[in-house]
């Protein structure tokens, strides 16, 4: 049985989860100290607080009270985050959203039922990425001592150096982590690369573990980078809520949810 909300606002949506006979205690608040609670459609729900405003400003405390409540959910069971931000106008709304989705949210919770989301970054350990790929790298050594001739040192020139550096470490990056893929395929469902956020990183993946199973995924990531030297650092993290491995356009019944995102 789905747990009744007093108030007539809005609804904050933080994630769809499975129901079962017995309603949870979520033992955590929400945005505004907020209870958390779930609103349900058969076998399926959502878990909400309640909320005054039609937008929420991704203010540091939001985003902590968030990242809280989908941390908790995530002990409890099957996860489908929603991005941040996702509001409801009422708990009738909530359903409504529920039961017009009902088969791809079904589908969706299979995918990653009992899984959660792991990452690995990976980066150059290095103090200048440039530095190291001229000493990595005779051609673009050289085409920077050509550059650095006074009498070859324009603009154009210049402008091809970087070009070219560019794209070594574009063929770096993709050839160290078709790599790593290789090795974690044997330790995860499914991986998707991210694109790297800084110049130093080689890679950003996120793995869909089964929950038992990330010790196993640390064994991958200590085996995949037993493939490389001194020059890279791993950094696994997680488990988080599957942001990365769900695929979901909500739907109402008579245009896409504006704004409500799955992921």
């Amino acid at each position: 049985m789905a747990q009744k909300s007093k108030s007539q606002g809005g609804k904050f949506i933080y994630a769809l989860v499975d129901v079962g006979d017995e309603a949870p205690a979520y033992r955590v608040t929400g945005l505004n100290k907020e209870r958390v609670y779930g609103l349900n459609a058969g076998h399926i729900g959502a878990v909400v607080s309640d909320i005054q405003s039609a937008r929420v400003r991704p203010e540091r405390r939001h985003l902590m009270a968030h990242r809280a409540v989908l941390a908790h959910l995530l002990e409890l069971g099957t996860v489908l985050p929603m991005r941040f931000g996702v509001i409801a106008t009422s708990a009738t709304a909530v359903q409504t959203l529920l039961s017009s989705n009902r088969a791809a949210i079904e589908e969706q919770l299979q995918r990653v039922r009992q899984r959660v989301e792991m990452g690995l970054r990976v980066s150059w350990d290095v103090g200048n990425i440039y530095e190291y790929f001229v000493s990595m790298h005779p051609v673009l050594r050289e085409m920077r001592d050509y550059v650095m001739q006074e009498e070859h040192n324009r603009r154009e020139e210049k402008i091809e150096l970087g070009r070219m550096f560019d794209r070594l470490v574009q063929e770096e990056r993709e050839r160290h982590t078709a790599a790593v893929i290789e090795v974690l395929r044997g330790y995860c469902e499914e991986v998707v690369a991210n694109p790297p956020k800084h110049e130093k990183e080689v890679m950003n993946l996120v793995c869909l573990v089964d929950k038992a199973g990330q010790a196993e995924f640390e064994k991958g990531v200590f085996e995949a980078s037993k493939r490389f030297n001194n020059d890279f650092l791993f950094d696994y993290n997680g488990p988080w809520a599957p942001h990365n491995f769900v695929d979901l356009d909500l739907q109402t019944a008579s245009r896409p949810a504006n704004r409500a995102a799955v992921g």
